[in-house]
């Protein structure tokens, strides 16, 4: 004899087909940290080195580097001991964990990669104030697991690297001709002839390794992300006649 459902079962169905898997989590994650909450691009957070480093493609991936290893140990430490430590004090604390991370980069990179150490300078010991790294351990880090927590360190260090990476090599193109260059002082001699020339006769455009090049990039940047943001977003009406943004991937989802 079959019986229609009680409200509470009805309601358990409900909250049990609305709770996202893991890896769907995993893919929001992903998603924020490369694309839709990018720290460079979006969140506009540690542009002080972004700026300062990227003149050419190596420096920015050098530093990228050095970010996401420092994101992936204090995000793995602030998720681990998240339940332990008092809200009170939770900032120093957090602060303290970044800053040990960064002594162990930079130092590690100190001895190993001596001279690309020099040319970063002072911007290895700055990821202590790159708030991007505080923010994540704050606003994400200190309330989810530790799987979690690494899946955003990673994905969002990734995102700010790939920033980096590119600004970086449309800079060394543009002012310089090549790409690549020093590459040797980061992969070792195996790349000592990785260099890419453009041109024996190149006419360098001076103002794009300057600071003026990278503010002028970095625009340049966020507004092609925007750009590709809006043609993914169009006005439809609601039940209600009002005109609302729905993604192209929405759109879909409703016809089908």
């Amino acid at each position: 004899m079959s019986h229609s459902d009680t409200p509470t079962e009805k309601a358990t169905l409900a909250t049990t087909e609305k709770t996202p898997t893991r890896w769907q989590e995993y893919q929001k994650i992903v998603d924020n940290g490369l694309w839709k909450n990018n720290q460079a691009l979006v969140a506009l957070l540690g542009l002080c080195p972004l700026l300062a480093v990227t003149n050419n493609t190596v420096n920015g991936l050098s530093l990228g580097l050095a970010t996401l290893a420092v994101l992936l140990i204090s995000n793995g430490l602030v998720s681990l001991i998240r339940n332990h430590v008092s809200s009170d004090i939770r900032i120093p604390v957090f602060v303290a964990i970044i800053a040990t991370a960064v002594t162990i980069i930079d130092l590690l990179m100190n001895a190993y990669f001596h001279i690309l150490h020099g040319i970063l300078g002072i911007f290895i010991p700055l990821i202590v104030t790159n708030c991007a790294i505080l923010g994540r351990a704050e606003a994400y880090a200190s309330k989810n697991t530790l799987d979690k927590a690494l899946v955003d360190a990673f994905f969002m260090g990734l995102g700010f690297m790939l920033v980096l990476v590119v600004l970086g090599a449309l800079r060394e193109m543009i002012g310089n001709g090549t790409l690549f260059d020093h590459a040797h002082l980061l992969f070792g001699e195996v790349a000592t002839h990785w260099t890419i020339h453009f041109s024996d006769h190149y006419q360098s455009v001076l103002l794009a390794i300057l600071p003026p090049g990278a503010f002028i990039g970095l625009g340049l940047l966020i507004a092609f992300k925007n750009i590709l943001d809006a043609n993914k977003t169009t006005q439809h009406p609601n039940a209600l006649g009002i005109p609302v943004s729905v993604t192209s991937t929405q759109k879909t989802e409703t016809i089908s």
